[in-house]
């Protein structure tokens, strides 16, 4: 049975993005440091077809989400923004479905990653995600406002944070919008490290 996951690294204060989000800033101003803990890992450097780099803890669960995951739902601003910085050869290398109201035909890119346009919903974004994903993980990639969505309709299995000992201040919360019902989580893994804490949570329905 697939697993439907949200992985994203967050602020200590809840940002998964900071402000003013557009082609300058693709996860907003300041993102870059929610990100810098992953640059040198070596299962990333791995990924974007370079060598070397660091083999920690850190880049084990990095590349736990890399070996895991079959699918991918972003939404279109996420789309927007990354288009240019991934290039022809994205790093998702799995078909990857974009929540949006703007039709386009379907993209196929180098290293495996197609991006699939989808106009009818969560729903049917997230069904095709898993007929495509060959039996593994389908991951909902962001931005906020996107798992945010899945998180209100009872659609994720687990979520995992990586949170980086910064604080924001301003930006996109992630566990903002998510109505008044109550969701119990169960812990599945706690792990530290110099550069993240990795919270990894299952969601109870």
């Amino acid at each position: 049975m697939t697993t439907v996951t949200a992985d994203l690294a967050m602020s200590l204060d809840g940002f998964v993005a900071g402000t003013d989000i557009g082609p300058d800033h693709p996860g907003g101003k300041g993102a870059d440091a929610l990100f810098q803990w992953i640059h040198n890992l070596a299962s990333w450097r791995e990924r974007q077809g370079m060598t070397g780099g660091e083999d920690n803890v850190d880049s084990e669960i990095m590349r736990e989400w890399f070996d895991s995951t079959g699918a991918v739902v972003m939404g279109r601003t996420m789309y927007d923004t990354g288009e240019v910085p991934w290039g022809d050869e994205p790093p998702f290398r799995a078909p990857v479905f974009v929540l949006t109201h703007r039709p386009r035909r379907t993209l196929v890119k180098q290293g495996g990653t197609t991006f699939t346009f989808v106009t009818d919903g969560i729903h049917s974004a997230l069904e095709q995600a898993k007929a495509a994903s060959g039996g593994r993980n389908v991951d909902i990639a962001g931005g906020a406002r996107t798992v945010q969505q899945y998180l209100r309709a009872g659609l994720i299995d687990e979520l995992q944070l990586h949170v980086v000992p910064v604080l924001f201040g301003a930006g996109l919360r992630l566990l903002d919008n998510l109505g008044a019902e109550q969701r119990r989580l169960e812990v599945i893994r706690v792990v530290d490290t110099p550069l993240a804490t990795h919270l990894k949570y299952r969601v109870h329905k």
